[in-house]
């Protein structure tokens, strides 16, 4: 299962970052391929292609704020959480948005 994420903090520092941290290694613990864009205060960073969107079985949006450019993701299934979620329990996330993972 190929898995893309954006994560997003209001501040755009710590917690947007430490969460693409925590979402790559829960991925490499649940042997899933994860590709996570982060949306902080350096602007848009490790960006998703239209490549990547299109082989995508899943993309997970980890923020409290409104993502930029969510338009690209339109058709694709989208499982959205809060950031403290992810920062609390990555592994638990991603086995509630990918079933059977």
């Amino acid at each position: 299962m190929k898995i893309l994420a954006v994560t997003a903090c209001p501040t755009g520092i710590a917690h947007t970052y430490m969460a693409a941290e925590a979402l790559q290694k829960a991925a490499d613990k649940l042997g899933l391929k994860i590709k996570v864009e982060t949306q902080g205060a350096m602007g848009l960073e490790n960006i998703l292609t239209a490549r990547d969107i299109a082989g995508a079985d899943l993309v997970l949006i980890a923020s409290d704020i409104e993502i930029e450019q969510k338009d690209r993701f339109l058709g694709c299934p989208i499982h959205q959480v809060k950031l403290e979620a992810v920062l609390l329990d990555a592994v638990a996330v991603l086995k509630t948005a990918a079933p059977g993972v």
